[in-house]
Parts: C-alpha cells; structure tokens; sequence
C-alpha cells in the first residue's frame, strides 16, 4: 500500500512514557486538540507507551476526527507484568493489533509498525502475519521501526513496506549508514523519532541531573557525566546559528532534517502546545543551504560524546550504529 504522510507529525508517546511524570490525561488531550486544530494530519502511537494508555488517549482525541488524521501505531513491543517485552511472534502481533483497534476505538490503522525485530522470529514471519491483517482490513501500509537495511530487505521480499521509523537527527546519523539511501531508492519514508535529539536540540534539557527519576535519558550515554560536559559545550555554537537562521533552536533541527529528502518525515513530541506550534512552525523557515551544512558540521558524529543506547538498549535494536559499521548488502 502506498501512503503519503505530511512532512510533520506528532510523536505522542511523551504524553503517556518515558521522560518522567507524563502530563495528566486531561493535559495531554489538551495537547492533541490543539495538534488537530492546528493542522497536525499524522499521530504516532503505540502499544508500548503507557501500557495501552498513549493509545486511548489518542482514541478520545481523535474521536469524531478520525478522517483528519494519518494514524500510526505500532506492536511487537509491550509491557507484560511491568516489564518491557520484545514479541515479534505472529499471535502475539495479531492480538495487539486488535487491542489497539479497540483501545484506539476505530477499525483501522493507517499505518502499523512492527516496533522492534524479535532476533528470535523471522522478520518474514512477523510482517507476513501483519500483510494478513492488512487483508482483513485492520491495518493499512506496514512499516518497521529500528531496523538496518538488510532487515528492511528482507521484509521487502516478503511484503510491501511504506515506512521505517528509525532514530534520526543532526546528533544520531545512523540513518546516513545506509538507510537514508535505500529508503530513497525503494520510495519508502523515513520517519525521524527524536527529530531534536531528546530535548537537547531544542534547547530544553538543562542539566541531566535534574531530569525526573524516571526519565529514560538517564539511562542514556549522552546525558551523562562523562559525556554531558562535551555535548553541552556545543551548545552555545548551536543556539547562536539558530539566531542566525531566524528561527528557534528546535525549528533549525527540523529544518535541517527536512532537507535530507522528500521522503523524511519527522515526528517531534511534546507535551507543551507552545512547543507544539514552534516544531509545525519549522514548516515555514527558509534556511540557507550553506547554513543547514554548518549545523551539519556543528553536530555531528565526531562532535557528539557517546553512543545514543547503553549497551542494553544498543542490543534491542537492529539499526546500523558507527562502531560497527558494515558494508550494505545489495
């Protein structure tokens, strides 16, 4: 299925997961219509936010709007007695599929992710029980989340991908080992998660220490003290370009990634409508290329300190990372 999705859209899992004390449901619905009546056309969910709650409140959001809306979630990731679980098998996608129809309260998903590769399942039999359930109606395109470009490959041979959501930003380049390319070539969008690098791009992220207990970037190499100190050394560079631009700190990352190509889709998340705004703003900033290669040069791999996972979440994923480069297969 071919599905063309605007050039920005919303990552909604921070209203439900992840970085702290979320928002209150009311807040965070808030958030939502206020992204509706603003114009936001692509929401991305998943089973995994929360534990269902990012999916249901998304559903109340978009309830009697939902053909306003690209809708995106994804499965195959998800919280089973409080623990995070990676479960690629065919029954186990089936069954999620249909809690988040029912959680989502509609009968369909525009677009649904297999969120991470089970190592332990065939992606071929994972994406084969989600073209089954694209025949049922239940879903729409499928695309796949954190994956290299040898697994995007071989789930091509088996079904038609319109998306893959990998990590992309000026600080995270993974893509640039090989995804950005073989998504251009195969007409399949590249969907950035964390477009402003978790905060730190959009000048949000003061010192690490005071993030919330349970904020996943503590876990996170870049955010601590070992490598902080380098990475907030760039900053004031960072935020003077911005200035230079005319535009926000945050809207200059976005722009940046929209020049990589037509087919990158950012998807920032918020929990503020102000910063809602600010990111669909970026939309309208006309940056001088010879300015977007400067922010190129500012951050980027060999200027950024530390990997972007630990060693545990580096082992989740399927993604192509520096360290361990490898020459793509064609």
């Amino acid at each position: 299925m071919t599905l063309t999705l605007p050039r920005i859209g919303l990552g909604c899992m921070n209203l439900s997961h992840a970085y702290g004390v979320p928002p209150s449901p009311e807040e965070g619905l808030a958030v939502l219509r206020e992204a509706l009546d603003s114009g936001v056309q692509h929401l991305d969910t998943a089973t995994l936010y929360g534990g269902g709650r990012n999916e249901e409140l998304v559903g109340r959001a978009i309830a009697g709007r939902r053909n306003e809306v690209v809708l995106a979630s994804k499965g195959g990731m998800a919280m089973v007695d409080g623990v995070k679980v990676i479960d690629g098998r065919p029954e186990t996608l089936r069954t999620q599929v249909d809690a988040s129809l029912g959680r989502l309260g509609v009968d369909h998903i525009d677009l649904y992710y297999l969120h991470r590769w089970d190592k332990k399942v065939p992606i071929g039999e994972s994406v084969g029980s989600l073209a089954e359930m694209a025949d049922a109606g239940k879903i729409g395109a499928i695309g796949l989340s954190e994956v290299s470009v040898a697994r995007l490959r071989e789930a091509q041979a088996v079904v038609p991908i319109a998306a893959v959501q990998n990590e992309y930003s000026l600080w995270s380049r993974n893509p640039e080992l090989g995804m950005l390319e073989a998504t251009r070539e195969a007409g399949v969008t590249l969907v950035a998660f964390s477009p402003v690098a978790r905060g730190f791009l959009a000048n949000s992220v003061g010192e690490p220490e005071d993030l919330a207990p349970e904020d996943i970037r503590r876990a996170m190499p870049r955010f601590q003290p070992d490598n902080w100190p380098a990475n907030a050394a760039l900053l004031p560079a960072w935020r003077a370009l911005a200035a230079e631009a005319g535009c926000t700190p945050a809207q200059l990352a976005l722009t940046w990634l929209l020049s990589r190509g037509e087919h990158v889709v950012p998807i920032p998340g918020t929990t503020n409508a102000a910063h809602l705004r600010e990111n669909q703003g970026a939309l309208a900033v006309p940056v001088d290329p010879a300015l977007l290669a400067r922010a190129g040069d500012l951050i980027d791999t060999h200027t950024v300190s530390g990997p972007r996972y630990n060693a545990t979440g580096t082992r989740e994923v399927d993604a192509e990372v520096f360290d361990q480069a490898v020459p793509i297969p064609r």
